[in-house]
């Protein structure tokens, strides 16, 4: 074999050898290419991955559902009112010489609360009495001389007259002097005082106001439909913006026994023993308890959303494995409800139950979400780390 054969044959293996070559490498370049992308997938996503699809959740407050007491309620507004009130007037036309209460003084009945210039009236009494006294003495002589038949019939008469005639002039002046001491009518509290010591009052002046506060009461006016949910003694709450969130606490007093045909609505009493610091005028909030449920299904009312007069809430529903969360949005019947909570009819939610409480806006059937405070679900990482 000459050089020229011996390169040409060299020629044609180095091209039989180069082809196969090149598929090996090709070979384990895609095997390796499948080895990472199976890693890939099998390695757990970075941190800003997993935080990019927990922006796409709505983001919801939750609360677990339990049991206890509800009750019905009527809810009305009124202002308080004391049935023990009254305005005292001035029955003499004088000057005042002793004032001896003021604004804020507790007073019993008979109390005396000033005094007006009295001379002239002890004087005119004194006179009065004085000449009482004096016929009382000649009407006992006439009388013993009648009855011997000394004098006539008509001098004893005449005897008996002054007699009553000056009873009555006493009786007057007591009367007149006692209308220059101006007296509690009910016991009470002053106030009011519209008089000052050494002002010259008149006849029928307005002096004072006098509440009793023990006898305090909220007239509320129910509807006709609601009559058969009241009775006497009926408990009842009265909520005042001025006192704080606790309630008063009072029963019903009195139902009046007729409708209103104007209203359609039944006059009902109040009354709140003990005062508990509520004033006469105070605008406040009553509610009268018409029923009790001591082991109800209780439903935060922040949990309900209305659609027309239809009642919804969104349960929270656990995802498959790391999935997150979901709700489904379901539809309840209120029984019962407070001012917090609403019972709803058996047979969709029960205790335990995880509901949204705030964050429905952007929700719907089947939406899932993250949990950013309330009762996480089990499992899920990302209310905790929220928490």
């Amino acid at each position: 074999m000459n050089r020229i054969q011996s390169l040409g044959l060299l020629a044609a293996l180095l091209l039989l050898i180069l082809p196969l070559a090149a598929c090996t490498q090709t070979g384990e370049a895609l095997e390796n290419d499948d080895a990472k992308g199976e890693a890939a997938d099998a390695k757990p996503k970075d941190p800003e991955a997993r935080a990019g699809e927990e922006k796409e959740l709505v983001p919801v407050e939750v609360a677990t559902l339990d049991r206890g007491p509800i009750e019905a309620v009527l809810r009305f507004s009124t202002n308080l009112e004391a049935e023990n009130e009254v305005q005292v007037f001035s029955q003499a036309s004088r000057l005042v010489t002793e004032l001896l209460v003021e604004e804020g003084d507790r007073v019993e009945r008979g109390q005396l609360l000033l005094r007006l210039q009295d001379e002239e009236q002890r004087s005119n009494l004194a006179r009065n009495e004085q000449q009482l006294n004096k016929a009382l003495r000649e009407y006992e002589r006439q009388k013993r001389l009648y009855a011997q038949e000394l004098i006539s019939e008509q001098a004893f008469n005449d005897a008996t007259y002054e007699v009553e005639q000056l009873q009555l002039a006493v009786a007057d002046a007591r009367r007149e002097l006692s209308y220059t001491e101006v007296r509690a009518p009910i016991r009470g509290t002053i106030t009011n005082r519209l008089v000052n010591l050494g002002d010259h009052v008149t006849v029928n002046q307005h002096l004072f106001d006098i509440v009793d506060f023990d006898s305090i009461v909220a007239r509320v006016f129910v509807p006709e439909r609601e009559m058969s949910r009241l009775r006497i003694g009926q408990p009842a709450r009265l909520y005042s913006d001025s006192l704080g969130a606790d309630p008063r606490r009072g029963r019903v007093l009195r139902i009046a026994p007729v409708v209103d045909p104007k209203s359609g609505t039944i006059k009902t009493t109040v009354a709140i023993p003990g005062n508990q610091g509520l004033l006469p005028g105070m605008y406040v909030e009553v509610e009268l308890v018409t029923d009790v449920h001591q082991q109800a299904l209780l439903v935060p009312k922040r949990a309900v959303v209305y659609d027309g007069d239809q009642s919804y809430v969104f349960r929270l529903v656990e995802g498959d494995g790391d999935e997150p969360p979901a709700v489904e949005r379901l539809r309840i019947e209120p029984l019962l409800e407070d001012r917090d909570f609403i019972e709803p009819a058996p047979g969709v939610l029960e205790a335990g139950d995880v509901v949204v409480i705030a964050g429905q806006a952007g929700l719907k059937d089947g939406t899932r979400v993250r949990l950013i405070s309330g009762v996480p679900a089990a499992g899920d990482e990302t209310s905790e780390d929220a928490a």
